[in-house]
């Protein structure tokens, strides 16, 4: 029986695969015991202990981005939150631990080498998070969801993924997923949604756009994000939400998804073989366009920058492509050979032989 602590959190980026590894070590064995380590602000305060898991939490300590006060105080309250770790270490008899980035990760790094526990480090975006960086460093192994991810002895194993989107199967579900949404199940669907929050450039190019949509034959399932004021345009074959709690009938419904590119996002969308028009978020480090790298290249998806996305680009480049059944057909293979439904397997497969050794 062997102790693991999983230490990520913050977004559901980090949380979900740290989850979807958890269910994978207690389903593989019931007898493990299977710790999680985050901060009490982020996303995991929640999903974790809903998902029957003891979270231990440390203070949160960000990495310091300019000189001031912040990163004066730094070096103590990040030394504190090592220690608090070490104390979690040694008090559950912790053997191995599995970091996926985020606050938590870069304490739990140096704890664990400070105590001699062996360490695994995931990296779920194509451009790496500075915790997993330096982690990487020292760690026994390193899984990337990404080829080409930057850092050092990283091995392609995919993104771990919730049961939900791996046991789905697509075909069986469609008649209830139409049925969910008020669609036809025997005319295609567009789903359109850009992440939690939905996305303000997604939601206009569509406004300006769906009528174009619906007079090519195809049907909108169109996720506008919970914050959306856009008003409902109450169209037959146009099922708009706020937000989409099932998100495992949206896929079975999917025909073709115009969605942003977060690194969960492309993962899941690939691994369920369905073709893609991704937007990136112009905002942060550039990820969200290297997440969608190996997707675009292998021709399951094409892309649209965010500021080029508008109703006139989704008429000229979206609308022709309901349009091509041998294209879509062709993108369809192609996300089927790059996409992976057992990064979880492959991530706890790459920790058993780092940490047999």
């Amino acid at each position: 029986m062997t102790t693991y602590l999983l230490a990520g959190g913050g977004t559901a980026g980090h949380v979900n695969p740290l989850l979807a590894v958890a269910d994978g070590l207690r389903a593989r064995d019931p007898e493990a015991t299977v710790l999680v380590l985050g901060t009490r602000e982020g996303l995991e305060a929640r999903l974790v202990p809903q998902r029957g898991y003891e979270l231990l939490t440390i203070d949160k300590v960000p990495f310091p981005r300019r000189p001031n006060g912040a990163a004066l105080a730094f070096p103590a309250r990040f030394a504190r939150a090592v220690k608090q770790v070490r104390t979690y270490i040694r008090e559950h008899g912790v053997e191995a631990v599995i970091g996926f980035g985020g606050y938590a990760s870069a304490p739990a790094y140096v704890a664990a080498r400070r105590e001699r526990v062996p360490f695994v480090v995931h990296e779920a975006n194509a451009r790496p998070g500075m915790a997993n960086v330096l982690g990487a460093r020292t760690a026994a192994a390193v899984g990337v969801a990404f080829p080409g991810t930057p850092l050092r002895r990283g091995e392609l194993v995919g993104m771990p993924l919730r049961r939900e989107i791996v046991d789905l199967d697509r075909a069986a579900l469609r008649a209830e997923a139409a049925a969910e949404f008020g669609l036809d199940p025997e005319r295609p669907v567009l789903l359109v949604f850009g992440g939690s929050l939905g996305a303000q450039r997604l939601n206009e190019a569509i406004a300006g756009s769906w009528r174009d949509i619906l007079d090519a034959g195809w049907q909108i399932l169109h996720a506008t994000g919970d914050r959306s004021d856009m008003p409902d345009p109450g169209a037959s074959g146009y099922a708009m939400r706020r937000y989409l709690d099932r998100m495992d009938l949206a896929f079975a419904l999917a025909d073709l998804i115009l969605s942003r590119s977060g690194s969960a996002t492309v993962s899941e969308i690939s691994a369920l073989g369905i073709p893609a028009v991704y937007v990136p978020y112009a905002v942060g480090n550039g990820e969200q366009r290297l997440n969608a790298a190996a997707a675009i290249e292998a021709g399951a998806a094409v892309l649209i920058e965010d500021g080029q996305l508008t109703p006139e680009r989704v008429r000229s480049e979206v609308v022709p492509l309901l349009g091509d059944d041998v294209r879509r057909a062709s993108m369809r293979q192609a996300a089927e050979l790059v996409g992976s439904r057992t990064g979880t397997e492959d991530l706890i497969a790459l920790a058993d032989r780092a940490l047999a050794h």
